[in-house]
């Protein structure tokens, strides 16, 4: 179902974009978005911040529509036509790290587990997918692969909840988000990942850390270094911008769309929904 034009004016022109987590491949992956943005958007360097192919979910049930093949095809697209493009390895899409000590590249495509990131205004930033600091992901996968069926089958109760809602007349409102920021608040999950990732940053001397992996985009300072988490495209259909100053920015998708309708002349209508960092 096509729930998103494709079609603006003008291409948003940044330095750098970073997206993480569309888990091409599943059935919540909302891959027709991603190929919008993608198509909206000209950069000079792309990061895919780990979980772009969800490996994991492929392995047991083989799932492709066309709309994910489309995204392969405009990030391929991009490559060709001079985009830098990073693919930052995840838990998902680990079946890739073997190839890393490769260098393997492909034309403007490189596969690499992190990177560092240099942005405008001199800053250093390490890139990296971040289950590496996710103690369930990295000590006990079996674990992790129970969550990722739970949550799997949350997102699909989520979109008959939200069904019934829209034919009673209300918005949106993601279950599943709720239920993983409970669950996650009990237990101070978001808060001591973000910790544990702003730590290793200041300890390797960066300025900076953008990463994925918990589908919370986010900005903010830790331990003296500024946190940036790109977020996802199952749920909040989020990427992380840099502009041609350095300043970064947290971009929701359907907010720029939204803005578009609701203001086509104009693209920087106050409705969207923004994150800045200095």
């Amino acid at each position: 179902m096509t729930s998103q034009p494709e079609k603006f004016s003008e291409p948003a022109r940044y330095r750098s974009v970073f997206i993480s987590d569309a888990h091409l491949g599943t059935a919540g992956s909302q891959a027709e978005k991603l190929s919008a943005f993608l198509k909206h958007v000209q950069c000079e360097h792309l990061y895919l911040v780990g979980d772009i192919i969800d490996g994991w979910r492929l392995q047991s049930t083989f799932f492709w529509p066309q709309e994910h093949t489309n995204v392969i095809r405009k990030i391929l697209t991009k490559s060709k036509r001079g985009t830098q493009v990073y693919y930052v390895t995840g838990n998902h899409d680990d079946f890739l790290r073997k190839f890393v000590d490769y260098e393997l590249r492909m034309g403007n495509i490189r596969v690499i587990n992190d990177a560092v990131h240099t942005t405008a205004d001199g800053r250093r930033l390490f890139v990296i997918h971040g289950d590496l600091f996710d103690v369930v992901t990295r000590y006990h996968r079996w674990v992790a692969r129970i969550g990722d069926v739970a949550y799997i089958t949350l997102l699909r109760a989520n979109r008959y909840f939200n069904n019934a809602r829209a034919r009673l007349g209300y918005p949106y409102w993601s279950l599943s988000a709720y239920a993983k920021h409970k669950v996650k608040s009990a237990v101070n999950f978001i808060s001591e990942f973000e910790k544990a990732v702003a730590h290793e940053c200041r300890r390797r001397g960066f300025d900076g850390v953008v990463c994925g992996h918990i589908h919370h985009a986010e900005i903010k300072t830790l331990e003296g270094v500024t946190y940036y988490n790109s977020g996802d495209w199952v749920e909040s259909c989020s990427a992380l911008v840099e502009h041609f100053d350095g300043k970064m920015e947290i971009i929701y998708w359907d907010d720029v769309v939204n803005a578009r309708k609701a203001s086509p002349v104009d693209s920087k209508s106050d409705n969207v929904r923004r994150l800045h960092a200095a």
